[in-house]
């Protein structure tokens, strides 16, 4: 159940409730910190993808990359509105097909399909790679119509080892952020590799290398986290829910202070840039679209978690039928719309599955404020530009608890299918083989074709081990009986 001061139907106690219109002041920040969580990690696909260079030159014009930056908030913020306010279709009560879960659910450029962009980006043309994230979303769409039977053999025990292996995923990722980043951290590397070689480590990137784990960076995201944790633990009241935001808007006045925020591509960006449907005409191949079709599984499992996640923490209660197939289908119309507007698959963000966890806030019109922000943000670069050049440790400061939440919701999901021997041993297996397997990369690249596919994504591993695992060892009368008495 939410909040028991919630059981008031007006002013500030509506935050603690799915529906009903909060005050636009105390609305507003708490979606704002929702945006402030996510937008480096919003943009941080399409600028992996910018960065590739081909036999012919950069994969994308400066003007596709602009419009795709552009249009990767407008998707987020328009797709977002979708799971908030879903489209029912049938009876109102119990719709045939639900499009959006009707939860307070942020949505973003998707991570999952990076490594295989990365590699597509290298053999098909930017338009081949927008048609075949336009089309490879139908397996997606059809993942969520079969949610009712896929259901049963993703009951809590499943659904929760997913749920803790995405926080322990995005754990390190908090780290990194925390310490400087991923561009200084493969700086570090690339430089300890050189030193240990005996060869000279070339000049920018031994600058790059210096940022990581630097004494700014690390002072900036333990400001962040401290104040987090003050607020959160000795404040009340708007204070203690906005604790995020505070802690951002502090972290980022400290990183300028300290000359670590570079303002310049705020002051170049242009004044207004409309997202264009289609600027990057979609081409089809079969090849390519297949090798998307199996990330979408990973993205509607991923989203599925993160269902669960909000629900768990926010209503102590897994995600009905209806709001997971409505989660995952609207994850496959948002990478529609995705790539409509020339950019990247969507997906449920799991850091902001960790703030509901957090604060506890679960109103809808608080997430409707971020996403009206992040669509505002699409026309006027400059603003979005801000949004960008904020150091990755002030981000760091803030998501390191935040994605720790997301971890203990999944011990918490696994709790609720009671610890039997039976699961016990289910989850012995899938962690010891699904997850230990899939983290030794070098091992992973030995495997045969399909198993190197399972294994080289952890969620996917420990989700389809832990599955099978789930069938083969039907839980017997006792067990049900003992997993009931649990929840």
């Amino acid at each position: 159940m939410s909040d028991p001061k919630a059981l008031t139907v007006s002013g500030r106690d509506l935050i603690y409730r799915l529906e009903g219109r909060p005050p636009l002041g105390v609305a507003f920040p708490l979606g704002l910190q929702h945006v402030l969580s996510m937008f480096v990690g919003n943009l941080a696909p399409v600028l992996i993808l910018a960065g590739i260079s081909t036999a012919d030159g950069p994969l994308m014009t400066p003007e596709q990359k602009a419009m795709m930056v552009q249009c990767c908030m407008f998707a987020s913020g328009l797709t977002t509105m979708l799971q908030l306010y879903p489209i029912r279709i049938g009876k109102k009560d119990n719709p045939t097909i639900q499009i959006g879960a009707g939860l307070p659910i942020v949505m973003g450029t998707a991570f999952a399909f990076v490594p295989t962009l990365r590699t597509m980006g290298t053999q098909y043309s930017i338009n081949i790679i927008i048609g075949s994230i336009m089309a490879a979303s139908i397996v997606e769409a059809v993942m969520g119509l079969l949610i009712k039977p896929l259901k049963k053999v993703f009951p809590s025990l499943v659904i929760g080892a997913v749920l803790l292996t995405i926080g322990l995923h995005l754990l390190p990722v908090g780290v990194q952020y925390f310490a400087g980043g991923a561009g200084p951290e493969a700086a570090a590397k690339t430089a300890a590799a050189l030193i240990a070689e005996g060869k000279p480590v070339p000049e920018g990137t031994a600058r790059l290398a210096a940022q990581f784990g630097s004494w700014q960076n690390l002072l900036i995201g333990s400001v962040v986290f401290l104040i987090i944790v003050c607020l959160q633990r000795f404040a009340k009241g708007m204070l203690k829910i906005s604790a995020i935001l505070i802690a951002i808007i502090a972290g980022y006045l400290l990183a300028t202070a300290l000359g670590q925020v570079d303002f310049t591509r705020v002051k170049e960006a242009g004044p207004i840039n409309v997202p264009i449907p289609l600027f990057i005409k979609p081409e089809f191949n079969l090849s390519a679209i297949i090798s998307l079709a199996a990330i979408y599984v990973v993205s509607g499992l991923e989203t599925m978690g993160n269902v669960n996640g909000i629900t768990i923490a926010g209503f102590d209660r897994e995600a009905t039928i209806p709001e997971t197939q409505g989660a995952v289908i609207a994850d496959a119309a948002g990478s529609i719309i995705a790539s409509t507007f020339n950019t990247l698959p969507n997906t449920a963000f799991g850091q902001n599955a960790g703030i509901v966890a957090m604060t506890k806030v679960v109103n809808k019109f608080c997430i409707f404020c971020g996403a009206i922000v992040l669509i505002i943000a699409s026309f006027f670069p400059k603003l979005g530009e801000l949004f960008a050049v904020m150091p990755t440790s002030v981000l760091g400061g803030a998501v390191v608890t935040v994605f720790a939440m997301i971890m203990l919701n999944g011990i918490k999901l696994i709790a609720k299918a009671g610890f039997t021997d039976r699961n016990l041993l289910i989850l012995a297996i899938t962690f010891g083989v699904g997850f230990a397997i899939s983290e030794n990369k070098p091992l992973v690249a030995r495997l045969p074709g399909i198993l190197r596919g399972i294994f080289n994504d952890t969620t996917v591993a420990v989700g389809v081990v832990c599955l099978l695992l789930n069938l083969i060892f039907p839980a017997s009368a006792e067990e049900k009986a003992k997993a009931q008495e649990a929840h």
